[in-house]
């Protein structure tokens, strides 16, 4: 649950409210009724009211922010490795895995077609 006071980005309009999706508000209190689909009363101060929103519809700014960061030090770290021609890099941060770890798939034994088609009608009759 938000804070009030805390400072809100604008996601999303999913009851079409004509909310201005992007800008920013602050959380002024909090919709108690069970009966209500919305969470929060947003002020935003850009078009000078107040608006009832549901939890969905909203996000916090240091979320967002950290979000904004992660994502280009990701991309800053793929285009050195790239630059670099460091695959060990790149393959730990596309896929979190080790250059010289084996595929997951080599431990499974291979199954002949006639075991397979067995193994199957056998589940079937079960």
């Amino acid at each position: 649950m938000l804070r009030l006071g805390q400072k809100v980005i604008i996601m999303s309009d999913s009851f079409e409210q004509n909310i201005p999706i992007g800008d920013y508000g602050y959380i002024i209190a909090y919709d108690r009724n069970a009966d209500n689909a919305f969470d929060y009363v947003v002020r935003i101060p850009k078009v000078n009211k107040n608006v009832f929103v549901p939890a969905a519809d909203i996000e916090l700014e240091e979320t967002l922010l950290q979000q904004e960061a992660d994502r280009i030090e990701r991309e800053a770290l793929i285009d050195y490795a790239l630059a670099t021609r460091n695959e060990e890099l790149f393959r730990w941060v596309m896929n979190g895995e080790t250059a010289d770890a084996p595929p997951a798939d080599s431990n499974k034994e291979v199954q002949s077609q006639q075991d397979f088609i067995r193994q199957i009608n056998l589940k079937a009759w079960i």
